[in-house]
């Protein structure tokens, strides 16, 4: 098991060990906890941006960081409380990723340059 590994087994023992509930409402309620992180990761990015009316610039990019950081270990909580074998579970998971999308025939190099575009639907006013 690596340091990582070890810290998320320590965090989720620990959250077992603090609650009362059965086994798959922990589960359950650490599913949730990902959602809720991910809302905290779209309320930092709104405020890196300033784009709430009410608050301005209320967030750094370093605090959208931070935030995304929480999600990660949130989700590989979640996913230990799951399965003891996580660490085994997340590496399969993903080699698939890396075979499909990073080393699979026909993707792009990590040397290649990324192009992003987005397309936006018109809106016409009523």
């Amino acid at each position: 098991m690596t340091d990582t590994w070890e810290t998320i087994a320590a965090l989720a023992g620990r959250l077992d060990d603090h609650s009362a509930l059965p086994r798959e409402q922990r589960v359950l309620f650490q599913l949730l906890k990902i959602q809720e992180e991910a809302g905290e990761v779209a309320e930092a990015a709104i405020g890196a941006a300033g784009q709430n009316p009410r608050k301005g610039f209320s967030h750094t990019w370093a605090d959208v960081e931070a935030e995304v950081c929480d999600v990660i270990i949130t989700g590989m909580v979640a996913l230990m409380r799951m399965n003891s074998d996580a660490e085994a579970v997340f590496a399969q998971h993903l080699r698939r990723i890396t075979d499909r999308d990073v080393a699979g025939p026909g993707t792009a190099s990590a040397d290649d340059p990324v192009e992003l575009s987005m397309t936006l639907p018109s809106i016409e006013n009523p």
